[in-house]
């Protein structure tokens, strides 16, 4: 017999991760094209970019801490809301900005501001959603569960840019606007299939004192997350550079090989991830795997010398960090009590945070120097993460 879904809601869940990445990464692939036609510079383009990473690092612990307190359901229906306010609000200013060029600094302000409320809103999705499976899923099996999270993500992160682009090719206002709309319809989802979630942390005594931020029983998912973010950061903020410059290719062309191997990369992360939902593995075990497999292909990434090895580098570091990813999570979940769900997945989505703002900072003066380096880091830095993870599993079973 076929034992039944443990966690309630589960696939609605899944599909509104799915939909929400696919909004917020819809964005990437439209403000190149939305800075030029506003008059606008890269740096401008990055400001946007950092100031979700600085909001969504500041706000995922809130955000899971207040999933404990007021329910998970009550959450994600409150910061999807909000999310998609204010993408509508962005894709009608960049339409009529397209057509009646507004100053410089009102653009900037508009595109800086409502980027960085997305993002503000926005984290509060991961960090609930990861405890309200945590909430259901029995320890052990924690990862399998978050690794169907992890692989909707992973397929967002594929087709929204890759739906935004192609709409953008052809109507740049109604990409925005189908954007726009993708919240929306996850916030229908979760308002409609997902069942009302009850305050895990009302049965606590009111004086019990919050979770630490160094909490030790987090020390390794934290860890874990922030170098995996930097790793995958470091390398979608390099790889278009290093097409053009490797392989000697104009913009155009080296666009298009940046978009291989990212998508390369969404193939490697869905692989991986179904491997987690089949086998049953010890989270620290995935972690110990997964840093060793994306860590050498990182760092293989600085002798590629041919176009088609490229995509190849980056699916097996990206297999790689398919086994990592939803195995912080489940090892953070594992590690505290039932009423601290949601400050762990806060506090570890916060060091994710982190890992976004310091990557592209990081990678893109690493790369400035020599053009393999930011890759030897990220082996260097995941090498690292294999061999803590190790030490610490030895330390345990001692």
């Amino acid at each position: 017999m076929h034992a039944r879904p443990v966690v309630a809601g589960l696939p609605a869940l899944v599909l509104a991760a799915l939909i929400g990445t696919m909004a917020m990464m819809s964005f990437v692939a439209v403000i190149g094209p939305v800075v030029r036609l506003l008059g606008l510079s890269e740096w401008h383009a990055g400001l946007s970019v950092t100031a979700a990473g600085v909001l969504w690092m500041l706000a995922a612990r809130p955000w899971g801490l207040l999933s404990d307190r007021i329910g998970r359901k009550r959450v994600l229906l409150l910061a999807m809301a909000a999310y998609t306010v204010v993408y509508i609000g962005l894709a009608v200013f960049i339409d009529v900005a397209l057509q009646v060029v507004p100053p410089v600094l009102v653009s900037v302000l508009v595109l800086v501001g409502t980027r960085g409320l997305i993002g503000l809103f926005y984290a509060a999705v991961p960090p609930t959603a990861a405890a309200l499976i945590a909430d259901q899923a029995p320890s052990g099996q924690r990862a399998q569960f978050l690794a169907r999270l992890g692989s909707a993500n992973a397929l967002g992160m594929v087709l929204g840019p890759a739906a935004a682009g192609w709409l953008a090719y052809r109507n740049l206002p109604l990409a925005l606007y189908v954007a726009a709309l993708l919240p929306l319809v996850a916030l229908a989802l979760i308002a409609w299939r997902l069942p009302a979630t009850p305050p895990v942390a009302a049965a606590q005594p009111r004086n019990r004192a919050p979770m630490s931020r160094l909490d030790a029983r987090l020390r390794l998912p934290q860890l874990a997350a922030f170098l995996g973010m930097v790793s995958v950061t470091i390398a979608q903020v390099t790889v278009g550079f290093f097409a053009i410059d490797r392989f000697g290719l104009d913009a155009a062309a080296g666009a298009r090989m940046a978009g291989i191997a990212l998508t390369a990369v969404g193939v490697g992360l869905i692989l991986a991830q179904v491997l987690v939902m089949k086998l049953t593995v010890h989270p620290r075990r995935w972690i110990i795997i997964g840093a060793l497999i994306s860590g050498l292909g990182f760092a293989s990434v600085a002798a590629v010398q041919q176009p088609w090895q490229l995509p190849l580098t980056y699916a097996v570091a990206a297999f790689g960090m398919g086994f990592v990813f939803p195995s912080f999570q489940a090892l953070a979940a594992d590690a505290v009590e039932a009423h601290e769900q949601g400050a762990a997945a806060g506090t570890v989505a916060a060091a994710q945070g982190l890992g976004m703002v310091a990557g592209p900072m990081l990678g893109t003066v690493l790369y400035r120097t020599g053009a393999s380096l930011p890759y030897l880091l990220v082996g260097v830095l995941l090498l690292l993460l294999c061999g803590l993870a190790l030490a610490h599993r030895e330390k345990e079973t001692t």
